[in-house]
């Protein structure tokens, strides 16, 4: 028998007559475990071969062994303790709460491919669309989202709106409809549709958006031509075919529609062209007119912002009561979090500038969340905006 094999037989021989040893406290053999029972006390010993054979305990590890339940208790925490981290979830649908200037704290829901549009419009902030169609596909399950909505739900205090909008238009998914009844019926939060309102003359859209809670949809032009300029649509999307949808959905919509009208200077910040998109307002009539101009890198570099004065100037030229959407930068949402993923969008810019869709798909990070951070770096002097033939850049400042 080799010098380790007779070790082994040895320590099992010690064993077995040790745990057919006599015990005062009348403990089964089967239940002593790796200890012996002390008479009179809740106490088990766990000796050392050595002690065991040599009668003396002085050096033993004592430890509680009220029942085997709470010895496996013991066990239990002592695993807990070997545990190693686990990565953090990542999340493919759904992303913040991000602070929103006009939803408050905003739980956002992707629902659309990056980029997948029914417009290429010259101010959008995710630069230019690669995908342009006009026919709703099932791009996600509502089961999916759900599902990444009910763990996300669970931690910290709820958002004020979840928030179906994302890096594409969300009506052009086809299971729009099935989502907002599962969220309605798994969460009081009130749901909204950020939208284009481009699909509205669908009746298949129409009839899927009437259970939320509110329609955020835009209104950018006044004209046809205007309309192609600014928007650049789907050619199976005409002025007259969006305006009616809006005109149709709002009359019929049982929630609140909060109407976007985007003013780019030179272009439509201009009194002509509020002329038309004021008597566009009164057939539509919506609950809210909020007015909104670019606040971030365009996906062309003539798209250019309208000043506050100029705002407020413009703003006295509708015949209804409109409001101004505030250009004061909402705090960051606790949720974010901001020190670890703004550290990883400066390293990951200090390699290489990258784009919008860059930073998104290089941290695993949703683009409306990649776009708060950018914005706050871009404040800070840390990040600037580079702008070339292939679209906008960002790269750090070099500091």
């Amino acid at each position: 028998m080799s010098w380790p094999t007779r070790v082994s037989a040895a320590r099992m021989t010690e064993r077995e007559r040790w745990m057919r040893m006599p015990d005062p406290s009348g403990m089964p053999p089967a239940e002593r475990r790796d200890g012996l029972a002390i008479p009179g006390k809740n106490k088990i010993v766990q000796a050392t071969w050595a002690a065991v054979r040599s009668g003396r305990f002085a050096d033993h590890v004592v430890v509680s062994f009220a029942s085997s339940a709470e010895n496996m208790k013991i066990n239990d925490i002592r695993d807990k303790k070997r545990q190693v981290k686990t990565k953090p979830f990542l999340y493919r649908y759904v992303y913040g709460p991000v602070p929103s200037k006009r939803l408050g704290r905003s739980l956002g829901v992707d629902l659309a491919p990056f980029k997948t549009c029914t417009y290429d419009c010259i101010y959008c902030q995710l630069g230019r669309t690669t995908d342009k169609t006009a026919e709703p596909k099932a791009y996600t399950t509502s089961d999916s989202i759900c599902s990444e909505l009910e763990r996300k739900l669970s931690f910290g205090p709820p958002p004020d709106y979840i928030s179906l909008a994302g890096s594409g238009e969300p009506t052009l998914n086809a299971g729009i409809g099935e989502l907002i009844d599962k969220i309605k019926g798994m969460t009081n939060i009130p749901v909204a549709v950020l939208t284009n309102g481009s699909l509205l003359w669908r009746d298949e859209v129409r009839a899927a958006l009437m259970a939320a809670d509110l329609i955020l949809p835009s209104l950018d032009a006044g004209d046809e031509e205007m309309f192609q300029y600014v928007n650049r649509p789907h050619r199976d999307i005409s002025f007259e075919r969006m305006i009616t949808g809006l005109i149709d959905f709002v009359r019929v919509y049982p929630g609140a529609v909060w109407l976007e009208v985007f003013l780019l200077a030179g272009v439509t910040a201009i009194p002509s062209e509020i002329k038309k998109i004021d008597a566009l307002l009164c057939k539509i009539r919506p609950e809210r007119v909020q007015l909104n101009t670019a606040t971030r890198p365009p996906a062309e570099e003539f798209a250019y912002a309208v000043s506050e004065d100029q705002m407020k100037g413009l703003k006295k030229l509708f015949s209804e009561t409109v409001e101004m959407i505030s250009r004061q930068v909402p705090a960051e949402s606790p949720d974010l979090q901001t020190e670890q993923s703004t550290a990883d969008i400066i390293s990951l810019l200090k390699r290489r500038p990258c784009t919008l869709e860059g930073v998104s798909s290089g941290l695993a990070m949703q683009p409306g969340e990649a776009l708060k951070h950018l914005d706050t770096l871009c404040r800070e002097g840390s990040v600037t905006v580079v702008r070339t033939h292939d679209g906008v850049f960002y790269k750090t400042n070099g500091k």
